[in-house]
Parts: C-alpha cells; sequence; structure tokens
C-alpha cells in the first residue's frame, strides 16, 4: 500500500520533466536561456588562432629565456589599454565604502547590511546593502568610523585621512591543480553492480581542502617612486602620481602582483553581483592577469613573427617619431614624446586595436617565470603557474612581465622578450590589464571573411 503514492508521485515528476513534448526522445532539458556575451566595456575580442611564439630576431644578449614554437590559445577579451588609476581607484573606494558599512552594520547604525533574504532566512555573514548611503558627517557615523583614519599622533598638519594600511579585501578562490592531483582528491571512482547498490560515485572531494583565502592590502605603494631610484628625485610622483586628477588616465602602478589578482576578482564581483552592479549579468568566466601567450598573442596584433606590436623592424615612424614609451637613448627619456609614465592611450594602438602593448608600463602576466618553460609547456593555451606562498624560496615567486616600460631600452618592447618581477614586490614601471576568456569557441565568422 506504501508503494503506491510514491509511484504516483514519480509519475507526475517524468511528466512535469517531459512536458509531455520529447515523447520519450532525448531532447535535452527545456527552457535553458539563450546566451550572448556581450563584448565587456573597455575590452577588445581577440579570436582564437595560432601563432609564432617566441623571439623574432636573434638574442641580443643571449638571455636563453625563450625560443620559438607554435601554439594556439583559444578566444579571449583583453583590456585596450592598462588599467589606469582613476579605474583601480573605483576599487579602493569600494574597498573603502565596504569597510564602513560593515562597521556600521555592526554598530547597528543605518540599514548598511542585509541579514535576512525574501523568505525571512538568515544571511550569514551579511550581505553590503548598497542603496543606502554612507552619512561619513553624521555624529553617528564619525564616531563609529574613527578608527578608520589615522589617529591624531600620526597625521600630518592634523589634516584626518583614511588609514590606507586598513583597507584590507578579503576573498576566497580554488586551488583546482591542488583538486585535481590523484593524491589530493577523496574520490572512489569504482564500478559496482550489486545487489543493492547503485552505480554511482560513492564519494566526492572535500572541496574546504582547496578553498584559499586571501586578505590583500588593496592601497598601492606610492613610495615606489622613492625607493625604486635611489639616487634620483621622484618626491612629486610620490605625493601626486595616484590621487591627482591629473593622472587619472595615466597607468596604476606600484601594485604587486598579488593586488592585480586582487582587482581582478573584485572586477568580476562588480559585475556579476546584483547587489554590486545596476544590472545583474548571466555568469561569465572570470577576469584575471592574462597568460604569457596570451599577452603575446594579443601584442602582435595579427602579425606573426613581427619584433614590434606595430610591425617593425623600425621603431620609429616614416616621420622619424617613436612608437612606444621608452629610452631611446642614455639618459633621454623625452624624444619619445613621454618622461616617466603617459596616458595609457597614447601613441597609435596596434591591429588589435590595443594600446601600449610595447612601452609605458611593463605588464604583470600570470605565469611563473622559468627559463625553460618553452621546452615543457604545452602548445595548447600554454600556462605555467604557480601560487608560490609566503615562505617559499624567491625563486618561485618569480612572475613573467612583458612589454617594457618607459625606462627600458628598446629590446624590451620587443613582442618576445620575456623578464620577470617578483610577485610580492611593487615597481613604478609595471602596471597591468584584464583578460576574460570568451564562453564558446569564438564569435561567428562570415563566410566570405573566411
Amino acid at each position: 500500500m506504501e508503494l503506491r503514492p510514491i509511484l504516483y508521485l514519480g509519475a507526475i515528476g517524468l511528466l512535469a520533466s517531459c512536458g509531455g513534448g520529447g515523447q520519450g526522445q532525448l531532447i535535452g532539458v527545456q527552457g535553458r536561456p539563450d546566451y550572448y556575451q556581450a563584448d565587456p566595456y573597455g575590452m577588445n575580442y581577440i579570436p582564437m588562432g595560432a601563432y609564432t611564439m617566441g623571439p623574432s630576431d636573434q638574442d641580443a644578449p643571449y638571455a636563453f629565456t625563450a625560443k620559438s614554437k607554435t601554439v594556439s590559445v583559444q578566444a579571449f577579451y583583453i583590456d585596450q589599454t592598462e588599467i589606469t588609476n582613476n579605474e583601480y581607484r573605483e576599487f579602493v573606494q569600494y574597498v573603502i565604502d565596504s569597510t564602513a558599512k560593515r562597521i556600521l552594520g555592526d554598530e547597528d547604525i543605518g540599514e548598511h547590511v542585509i541579514t535576512e533574504d525574501e523568505f525571512g532566512e538568515e544571511i550569514d555573514p551579511p550581505v553590503i546593502n548598497w542603496k543606502e548611503r554612507i552619512d561619513y558627517y553624521g555624529e553617528e557615523e564619525r564616531e563609529a568610523l574613527a578608527d578608520m583614519y589615522y589617529p591624531e599622533s600620526e597625521r600630518f598638519y592634523r589634516r584626518k585621512e583614511i588609514d590606507t594600511r586598513k583597507l584590507m579585501f578579503e576573498y576566497y578562490w580554488i586551488d583546482l591543480k591542488e583538486a585535481a592531483r590523484k593524491d589530493g582528491r577523496d574520490l572512489d571512482l569504482s564500478y559496482t553492480n550489486s545487489k543493492g547498490q547503485n552505480n554511482a560515485i560513492k564519494g566526492h572531494s572535500d572541496r574546504s581542502k582547496f578553498i584559499i583565502k586571501e586578505v590583500i592590502n588593496v592601497y598601492p605603494d606610492t613610495l615606489a617612486w622613492t625607493h625604486d631610484f635611489t639616487y634620483s628625485y621622484n618626491d612629486p610622483m610620490t605625493k601626486n602620481y595616484f590621487w591627482h586628477p591629473a593622472y587619472d588616465n595615466y597607468p596604476v602602478v606600484g601594485l604587486t602582483w598579488v593586488q592585480c589578482n586582487a582587482f581582478n576578482v573584485w572586477r568580476t564581483q562588480h559585475l556579476m553581483n546584483p547587489h554590486l552592479s545596476n544590472v545583474a549579468e548571466p555568469f561569465i568566466n572570470d577576469f584575471r592577469l592574462p597568460t604569457e601567450a596570451e599577452w603575446e598573442y594579443a601584442a602582435r596584433g595579427g602579425l606573426d613573427l613581427a619584433p614590434y606590436p606595430w610591425g617593425g623592424p623600425y621603431i620609429r615612424n616614416r616621420q622619424g617619431c617613436f612608437l612606444g614609451n621608452f629610452k631611446p637613448l642614455n639618459g633621454n627619456y623625452t624624444d619619445d614624446g613621454g618622461f616617466h609614465t603617459v596616458p595609457v592611450d597614447s601613441y597609435s594602438p596596434n591591429d588589435y586595436g590595443l594600446y601600449n602593448m610595447a612601452g609605458n608600463v611593463a605588464e604583470w602576466t600570470s605565469t611563473a617565470f622559468d627559463e625553460s618553460v618553452y621546452d615543457f609547456d604545452h602548445d595548447l593555451n600554454p600556462e605555467y603557474s604557480y601560487d608560490a606562498l609566503a615562505n617559499d624560496p624567491p625563486s618561485l615567486k618569480r612572475k613573467v612581465i612583458r612589454g617594457g616600460s618607459w625606462k627600458d631600452v628598446g629590446y624590451y618592447l620587443q613582442t618576445g622578450t620575456r623578464s620577470y618581477e617578483y610577485q610580492d614586490t611593487a615597481k613604478t614601471y609595471i602596471g597591468f590589464r584584464s583578460v576574460l576568456t570568451y564562453l564558446g569557441r569564438g564569435k561567428a565568422v562570415n563566410a566570405e571573411d573566411l
């Protein structure tokens, strides 16, 4: 007697799931939404393709860090320009406001956090309510937020300023490589066909083992302008470069590789999370730093074997003007039209519409630096990554930087030149741009374009 209700409910579920339209045929889950990936603002689409990665000219300094090889890269988006001071400042402002809102929520001042969902269920931890404005001049707010500012004993001429040491961004990521290791899984993939047992996977991995928590200070190292060049007067850049409106459209510098990763996590959340943006976008791939192979592919702009993003072999145009911001002569930083950095849309873009893929600032990639990596990495989306810990030796903290900078000689502007910097250092000549893997094979191509 107890079997009938179960069979009855099962029949209803079967009819409901098929909707009567499949007639028992395999038609897939119905009602799935159509998806079209819009071009992210400020990014250009780079089609999938194969190219010759590595030096396009002789290895003049005999660095022996790269050799030519053919690789394939899937379609992706990349920022047209390097991330600017003003774009990164939006991230810093988010951290300031979110920190303030959590403090006010703990003090029960206003409605700056949401503790229950629409069904009355508790949300733990609470979600920030971005619709509630912060009154930084309110009496209760000023008292509650006093600890966000420098203490009076540390203030310069009694100016009340945010204590940048407290601007911490917390996020989590999953170590997929560790999760994929055979000895890092708790899976029983055996096939069972015994009476009374199901033919199914009986175990699953403990995801908590591979979820990593990061807490990162997001404020740039503005003192980099002083400590990078000991016997050089750069105090005005130290004081003004990041915050002054005159430098809004200049590339942000003084960021570690880890801070750039934190920015990309926030950028992904900012686009996908309805609590952070006005419009909730469908889930997308994550914003991230480009792999070394992606960066070089984008820098070449479809000009395979060309030494520079604009082609080559020369570094000047027909009028004799330099085509990038670098150090053209000993002691001469000005003949190229720059001095330190220049606005991110300076000079002409390459054939993919990307600015300053050579010069201005060198750019972080996600790739760990190893002199021999070209000998063992794959030819399909090549990448060599290693997430170094704080106590790892310095050699494991090297990350590839590409493109050369305003203080580099012309060799470093070449598309195939590799260099590196340590992931926990911040320099005045290193910036970054983000990429986003395209969902699917790539954009449709018209037959006449083939």
